[in-house]
Parts: C-alpha cells; sequence; structure tokens
C-alpha cells in the first residue's frame, strides 16, 4: 500500500541502528499497539539550537516510570543519539526528536504489561514550525481527566485520543483549537498544548492542578517573562476568563510560542506580552547553552 502523503524524512534508532523512513517496529501483537503502553517525549532542533533537549529526554525517563516501564538508556546517551540524528539533516531543517519506550509483551493479567519487555527508539524526522499566524478557539466540551482515572503525570500515548476528538469537534464548528477545561470546569489547557492570557499588563496560566503536564516550554517561557520584568500568575481560570482577555498564547513543544488570534467570535490582537513572550524564547533557544555540537 502506498500513501498518498509520504513521510517526511525520517531516520529511527532501533535495535542498535539507524533506519531511514517510517520502519515498523511494532506487531498487531506488540502491547503497546493494542493496550497504549507507550510513553513519548518530543524536543525540537531548529535554526542551529536544540533548546531544552536534556529536559525532555529526561522526562521520557521519568514518564516510563510512572507506567511501570523501565528506562533503558540514560538521558547522556539520549541526547548523544539525538545529535547523530540531527546530524543526518541538512543543518538548518526543522526537526522534531521523539524518544519513546513501550512495552512489547502482556505480563500473566494481560491488560498489565510485562515490564522486563520495555523496547525503545528515538526518532527525529522533518517537521517544519507553523508560522505564528494565529488560530481560533472555542471551549470544548470534553474535559482533561484527574491522576486518580489517568495517568496525567506523564506523556502518556494513552491521553491523546481525548485531544484528538477536541479537536475534531471544535474543527466541526470551524475552530482549529479548543480549550479543554479540567473536571470541575476550570481551564486546564488547550487540546495541543499549554495556554497563557493577558489582562492589563499582567500574563496569567492555569495553575498546575494535576489534570495537564505543565510543560517544559511552559516552565520556560514563564521563567524568562518573570526574569524579564512581567509579572507571571499561576491561578485557577475559567472560560469566561479567556473569554475577557486582552491577548492570549500558547507554549507547547512542537509550535513553541504562538498567538491566538480569535476566542469564540471575539478577535484578538497580536498583543506586546505574547510578542515579548516569543521574543524572549527565541533569544533563549540561540543562546550558547543550546547550540548544537
Amino acid at each position: 500500500m502506498t500513501l498518498d502523503n509520504p513521510w517526511s524524512k525520517t531516520w529511527t534508532f532501533f535495535n542498535g541502528n539507524w533506519h531511514e523512513g517510517n520502519i515498523p517496529i511494532m506487531g498487531p501483537r506488540t502491547h503497546a499497539a493494542w493496550l497504549c503502553s507507550v510513553v513519548f517525549d518530543g524536543a525540537r532542533a531548529f535554526e542551529g539550537s536544540t533548546p531544552d533537549l536534556e529536559l525532555h529526554c529526561a522526562r521520557v525517563n521519568d514518564s516510563a516510570k510512572k507506567l511501570y516501564l523501565k528506562p533503558r538508556i540514560s538521558v547522556d546517551t539520549w541526547v548523544g543519539l539525538a545529535h547523530e540524528g540531527i546530524s543526518r539533516f541538512d543543518q538548518e531543517t526543522a526537526l522534531y526528536i521523539r524518544p519513546m519506550y513501550w512495552a512489547e509483551k502482556e505480563g500473566p493479567w494481560v491488560q498489565a504489561h510485562d515490564p522486563e519487555s520495555t523496547r525503545w527508539c528515538l526518532s527525529v524526522y522533518e517537521a517544519p514550525l507553523r508560522t505564528p499566524k494565529g488560530f481560533s478557539i472555542t471551549r470544548s466540551p470534553y474535559r482533561r481527566p484527574m491522576f486518580e482515572n489517568m495517568p496525567v503525570d506523564a506523556k502518556a500515548g494513552c491521553l491523546y485520543p481525548n485531544n484528538a476528538r477536541a479537536l475534531f469537534e471544535a474543527h466541526s464548528r470551524g475552530y482549529d483549537n479548543a480549550i479543554v477545561c479540567d473536571m470541575l470546569g476550570n481551564v486546564a489547557e488547550l487540546a495541543t498544548s499549554n495556554v497563557f492570557m493577558a489582562k492589563e499588563g499582567i500574563v496569567l496560566t492555569p495553575v498546575a492542578n494535576g489534570t495537564f503536564l505543565a510543560g517544559i516550554t511552559r516552565q520556560r517561557v514563564i521563567g524568562l517573562l518573570r526574569e524579564s520584568g512581567v509579572t507571571v500568575i499561576e491561578k485557577t481560570l475559567t472560560y469566561e476568563d479567556f473569554e475577557n482577555a486582552d491577548e492570549i498564547f500558547s507554549t507547547g513543544n512542537y509550535s513553541k510560542v504562538v498567538p491566538v488570534t480569535r476566542i469564540g467570535e471575539r478577535s484578538l490582537p497580536f498583543g506586546p506580552l505574547y510578542t515579548k513572550a516569543r521574543e524572549l524564547y527565541w533569544e533563549f533557544a540561540h543562546s550558547g547553552s543550546v547550540a548544537l555540537k
């Protein structure tokens, strides 16, 4: 079978070697393929930088432990393999770096996997950064789960179908993305990334309450803004707070810092605090401490 839209250029380190293309690594009986015992993380390489690569590699190991997988690879080894993969592309190509762990075999109770069967790979592939032209959002009817019923403290594959249905539902109403609330009705994040708003010169973002991952890029942007003198408050926020915001923007590893230009039927500007956050992040990303080796 031939895909109508072939995969972008991809290199994957698996079973001790680099392989080109979208190679098969899971069979139909692989536990992760039918019962979703998979964790991953995502880092970026773009414009000669790899911001926070070590933190993303550390987080995939932490996520593995939380899903009872056995992290086989040290952070230093992940980082070294990532740079090997990056070297297989033109230096200016925007790349996504995805380390993964999963369980190959089921345990005696089937649903619970065998931790000793943990496998891993690292994929590096072409993934252009989205142009920050802005996007529209609405409120999703779906909710983020709590720690008691889903592993929201890990970057786990089983969480993402809920994000996908929030996107499909928003798209059906003509929006690009959606604010997803927690089980109490307070804003958690967007379907694809963390979310910020600005009001009267202050930046606000939902407090990490255990229903969503407080992302690495989110934490970085909070720190950069505070260091620059901007007040950033993490607190409980409602959808109505965002409806009345002066500006809204999102942070996430895939697109970094991008603006929201419409919530519901209300248009929003490329505001000064969004602009500052993006400029600060790009300055950080291109500092000497994160330059490609």
